[in-house]
């Protein structure tokens, strides 16, 4: 027998043994998901109650991870759909609509009759159809306990115009799924991916469906040459051509009984069409061999098209999986991928023109001896701005951003002023599962989640950045110290909190349970100083990290580890 026979039969065992899978995975998740579906069907029929449109003045939604952040087509407004939260005990889903105005800086709550059932790690999309459309597509449903989950094959879309929400049903589409990709190409929104995971298997999909917005109808493509192996979490974009491009994305197999091993995949593919987007063109997959520096290996990075026919990716996680630990190293760069050179860059931020001449003045002042007004506008050094973020439970997160004063420039090379490249002055916590939108050039950042040790972080801060200056950070909505709760495990939890953390309803805590008769909050008793060193000796590395990524590349090593340690040693000794 040839290669080609070879690999042909190859392929055909491949398919066999992944529809084995599935079949597999089909069966132990059923009864899950009927469990779910009833309380799914429960939750609908509270939202069914909602018979008007309301829409009402809002703070920042709360925090919150893989939900879906989309520009709107025609309006100066984001929109912000479903995600997921954790405290500790319970898992929180939410299928709630916020639109976020981006003139006013201002957030607003729409509440609209029968909207999809809650969810995470869906996908949206929108389209400038009938005074634009965004489109929904599958998901995940957890329980409160996180052990049991659902996975949505549903069709959602949003008539922005007119504020209703509409479920198209039509046969043919993917299979129940989260974690998938989905963009607009044409008039198609064509589905990558993903994976579907039971309490005791999971598959991950590398099949591609086109779903056509004129005839309302699923396609499943058969794209010929060697594509993509089974992933979740990857890079999608369109080219101006109609063309596809994957990169990245994560993917686990069983090694042995209870065993298993992820992939950070660092491929890339285009997936083309031979013909003008239509259900019947040819499409065909080949490798793509990018130029420049490509991101490192991570997962949970999150991703948007930016000007200029640029796609992009932010932040994500790095996993250091030990036998019974897993550290993750999270990241807050941004990389560019340029579609028309093939080629990936990293985003670097740069001094506005009028900074410099500042910098400028302020080092001719220092030279020529200054007067004491001169001397308290341009400092001599550094300025350090430390942010304490408090948990509802006492625990305190120590952020520390320094902004680089005349003394620093000093030390900076003359090539280095010229090219204009400085270490950030403000700039978003590294994270993943964050949500990303672009509009008119600008990059937003919301949400996402870090950890540190075993606990988790879930944000709800907003940032922005002007992609064709990237000049510098801007602080939209800064962390709220109250939306920080993190509670320890516990083995059972009464029926009536799951209902309501599976529901998805914002936490409540009262005055009583947090003060005591004087008014005054309870924290644990302090631990052994040999607890403490345990603590610093774990998450140091992360903290070297935090504190680099705050002080700039050019911070010396020892001032570096200096200031993590004793960021370190705050958070340590405030959340006990």
């Amino acid at each position: 027998m040839g290669k080609k026979g070879k690999r042909e039969k190859k392929g055909k065992g491949a398919e066999k043994t992944a529809a084995k899978m599935e079949r597999k995975v089909s069966r132990r998740a059923r009864k899950e998901e009927e469990d779910l579906e009833a309380l799914i069907a429960e939750f609908q029929t509270l939202d069914a109650k909602k018979t008007q449109v309301i829409e009402t003045s809002c703070p920042p939604p709360s925090p919150r991870l893989n939900g879906s952040l989309s520009a709107h087509p025609e309006k100066d407004e984001l929109i912000l759909f479903g995600g997921e939260y954790f405290n500790g005990q319970k898992t929180y889903l939410y299928n709630d609509l916020y639109l976020y105005n981006i003139r006013k800086n201002s957030w607003t709550k729409v509440e609209i009759p029968n909207p999809p059932p809650r969810r995470c790690a869906h996908q949206a999309a929108v389209v400038p159809t009938a005074g634009g459309q965004l489109w929904v597509f599958g998901g995940e449903f957890a329980s409160p306990s996180g052990e049991q989950f659902y996975h949505y094959k549903d069709l959602w879309v949003l008539h922005l115009a007119t504020r209703t929400w509409e479920q198209i049903k039509a046969s043919g589409g993917p299979s129940g799924r989260s974690g998938h990709r989905m963009v607009a190409c044409k008039r198609q929104l064509v589905v990558f991916g993903g994976f579907h995971e039971s309490a005791r298997d999971y598959i991950y999909y590398n099949d591609v469906y086109a779903f056509n917005l004129d005839s309302f109808t699923w396609s499943k493509l058969a794209p010929s040459g060697i594509g993509p192996a089974p992933r979740s979490g990857c890079q999608m974009a369109t080219t101006p051509e109609g063309s596809i491009v994957i990169y990245g994305g994560y993917s686990k197999q069983r090694v042995k009984k209870d065993v298993d091993k992820g992939t950070l995949h660092t491929d890339m593919f285009l997936l083309k069409t031979e013909g003008s987007g239509k259900e019947e063109d040819k499409w065909a997959w080949s490798r793509l061999n990018p130029s420049g520096v490509k991101p490192t290996p991570r997962s949970g990075f999150s991703v948007a098209l930016g000007p200029n026919n640029r796609s992009l990716l932010f932040g994500g996680v790095h996993d250091e999986e030990e036998e019974e630990s897993i550290e993750g190293d999270f990241f807050n760069d941004i990389y560019f991928y340029d579609i028309g050179k093939n080629r990936w860059f990293p985003g670097q931020l740069k001094v506005s023109k009028s900074e410099k001449r500042k910098r400028r003045r302020g080092r001719r002042a220092e030279t020529d001896g200054g007067d004491d007004e001169v001397e308290k506008q341009a400092p001599q050094g550094p300025v350090e701005i430390v942010k304490e973020v408090v948990a509802e439970d006492g625990t305190v997160m120590t952020i520390k951003q320094v902004i680089s004063g005349p003394a620093d420039e000093k030390e900076r090379s003359e090539s280095e002023e010229e090219d204009g490249a400085l270490s950030p002055q403000v700039e978003p916590c590294p994270r993943s599962n964050a949500m990303l939108a672009v509009k008119h050039g600008v990059l937003y950042v919301y949400g996402g989640m870090f950890e540190v040790g075993d606990r988790q972080f879930t944000l709800s801060d907003l940032y922005s950045i002007d992609l064709h200056k990237m000049e510098e950070w801007k602080v939209l909505v800064e962390i709220d110290p109250k939306t920080q709760e993190w509670l320890e495990e516990s083995d059972s939890d009464e029926e009536e909190e799951d209902m309501e953390g599976a529901e998805g309803g914002e936490e409540e805590s009262s005055e009583e349970d947090s003060e005591d008769e004087g008014g005054e909050e309870q924290h644990p008793s302090v631990q052994p100083d040999e607890k403490h060193a345990d603590y610093l000796s774990r998450t140091e590395q992360y903290w070297i990290k935090v504190a680099r990524s705050n002080m700039g590349p050019d911070a010396k090593e020892k001032k570096v580890v200096k200031v993590a340690h004793a960021m370190a040693k705050t958070f340590y000794e405030d959340s006990i």
